[in-house]
């Protein structure tokens, strides 16, 4: 199945003063009634990577363009593996309840741990810690996203890292939050492709034929970041389809040092409309409608 981008829009977002010069990165936005809800990575502006600790905020909308972010951080370091940092945040709501998956940093060991916050309210977590650990194997996970199989068990997409490339890997559990028991990827990075080396996960929407299809990120080994769409069957076990050229690329025209990168977050879909929500050169917010 083919996709189209179009409407192309960036987010405007009114930041207390002592965020204003942050970079803001990894919206994650859903629909609650009247509103548009975001998490999002907000990272202070530094040259020593020390010091560049992240932290997730809130934010709201009503548009779902023009977002009003709050000062305090609804996933703030502060466990043994989250200390120097709290990146790319996913939301899960099930049962009423708000399950948000995160990356922890350790920046003395130089690795990332998939972790997870809980609670009723989206402002009020209590962490659970690591849900998926660095391994040999698959280093650094991240960038969760987080669906339910057509047979009511839980499927995980995460990132990780393995031979100098970012591969997406799949987990099954029998609930939201797990446990989970991680399976072999269903695809791979394709030679002399946009996507020939690194793949990272984006969000999931159903299709109109009921299949959910994934909007997930890929690059070539200069890290060119760009998204593309994948369908998978019901049950998450094989690929349906998958797109030949990319969906969004970066604008043509970029600021001097901008990186070359293109990046999905999140998707909205509502009334027969799907809102792709993702970043540019890691510090640019955009909202497609995707057709």
């Amino acid at each position: 199945m083919s996709f189209a981008a179009s409407e192309i829009a960036a987010l405007t977002i009114e930041r207390p003063g002592a965020l204003r010069d942050m970079y803001l990165l990894s919206p994650f936005v859903w629909r609650e009634a009247a509103l548009y809800r975001m998490l999002l990575r907000v990272v202070p502006r530094s040259d020593d990577p020390a010091k560049k600790i992240a932290r997730v905020h809130y934010a709201e909308s009503r548009d779902g363009l023009h977002f009003t972010l709050g000062d305090k951080p609804a996933v703030a370091p502060g466990h043994e593996n989250d200390h120097d940092g709290c990146e790319d945040p996913t939301v899960c709501i099930d049962g009423g309840r708000y399950y948000v998956y995160y990356t922890g940093w350790d920046q003395r060991s130089q690795r990332g741990q998939l972790m997870l916050a809980e609670g009723d309210d989206a402002l009020q977590l209590k962490k659970r810690g690591t849900i998926l650990p660095w391994t040999a194997e698959r280093k650094n996970p991240k960038e969760a996203t987080v669906v339910k199989a057509a047979d009511g068990s839980w499927r995980m997409f995460f990132e990780y890292a393995h031979d100098d490339r970012s591969k997406i890997g799949i987990a099954r559990g029998p609930a939201v939050d797990g446990p989970w028991t991680v399976d072999e990827p269903l695809f791979e990075a394709r030679a002399k492709s946009w996507d020939d080396w690194h793949l990272s996960t984006g969000p999931i929407v159903l299709t109109q034929s009921g299949n959910p299809a994934m909007f997930y990120n890929g690059a070539t080994r200069d890290a060119k970041w760009r998204i593309g769409s994948i369908t998978f069957d019901p049950g998450y076990t094989r690929v349906l389809d998958r797109c030949d050229e990319p969906l969004v690329v970066p604008p043509a025209q970029r600021e001097e040092g901008a990186t070359d990168i293109a990046f999905a977050a999140s998707a909205v879909a509502e009334n027969g409309v799907t809102h792709l929500y993702y970043s540019v050169a890691d510090k640019d917010m955009y909202r497609a409608t995707i057709g």
